[in-house]
């Protein structure tokens, strides 16, 4: 095991698991949290038995996407460093040696959908509540979020889902084709050790060499390295005055 503050990371033989760790925030995607799980993503990298990656999220969500109470807060971070931060998150869990797989449950929002997004497979229980309120909140969906949609269930339904903001449940993730399966949530962590075990029983050469030549054909349809220019569209909306206001109405909810 490897010690994080906001993750639970460990490796035993050819499985390893991603854990975020701030069940009191629906595991809230915080600055320090994305840093942490390019840290992770790293690691990983350098064990070279970890043949497989399970990420996950503990107590009630997988994920509440982006942690919005930081933004009016200011680190050490210059600004475009911290607006990048998710972007080089989904980056680095793409770009692991290991095949990952997304363990979700509860709640996937937003920039958790990027992350997940980001995994190799992804397996939900059928109660699942999706949604990415960014527009609504006055903001484009950042993190390179848009290429991995389109690649994964095509723009015209990425159009609707990032422009509308409407939640859809698992059912509906699964028959666009962002979910490989779904089942009640009793049996989520069955399934996804069955699929573990599945993979860690192939030799790891092949497995490995598949993943690549899927990314490289599916970045030569969907490039998702003009991503780097999503901090500045991020930036660009905290200054618009329609956006702050969206976001003032989105913020406020928080707060009643």
């Amino acid at each position: 095991m490897t010690s994080y503050s906001t993750l639970l990371v460990e490796a035993e033989g050819p499985r390893g698991s991603i854990t975020l760790n701030r069940p009191d925030k629906l595991n809230a995607l915080s600055g320090e949290l994305l840093d942490e799980l390019i840290a992770a993503a790293g690691w990983f990298d350098r064990q070279p038995a970890v043949k497989v990656v399970v990420i996950s999220g503990a107590g009630r969500a997988f994920s509440a996407g982006a942690d919005v109470t930081g933004f009016s807060t200011v680190d050490d971070q210059p600004i475009h460093r911290r607006s990048d931060r998710g972007r080089q998150m989904a980056d680095a869990l793409e770009a692991m040696r290991a095949v990952t797989i997304a363990n979700i449950h509860g709640h996937c929002v937003g920039g958790a959908l990027v992350l997940a997004a980001a995994c190799d497979l992804r397996v939900a229980a059928e109660d699942t509540h999706f949604s990415i309120p960014e527009v609504d909140l006055g903001i484009p969906l950042a993190w390179g979020g848009i290429p991995r949609l389109v690649r994964e269930i095509g723009p015209a339904a990425t159009k609707e889902l990032v422009m509308t903001c409407r939640p859809f449940d698992a059912r509906e993730a699964h028959a666009l084709g962002f979910l490989n399966r779904t089942v009640s949530a009793d049996q989520l962590d069955d399934e996804v050790e069955a699929l573990v075990s599945s993979l860690v029983a192939m030799p790891a050469l092949p497995l490995e060499a598949t993943k690549r030549h899927v990314n490289a054909v599916t970045s030569a349809m969907v490039a998702t390295d003009r991503a780097w220019s999503d901090a500045h569209a991020l930036i660009a909306a905290r200054n618009d005055p329609e956006s702050q206001a969206a976001a003032e109405r989105y913020m406020a909810r928080f707060r009643k």
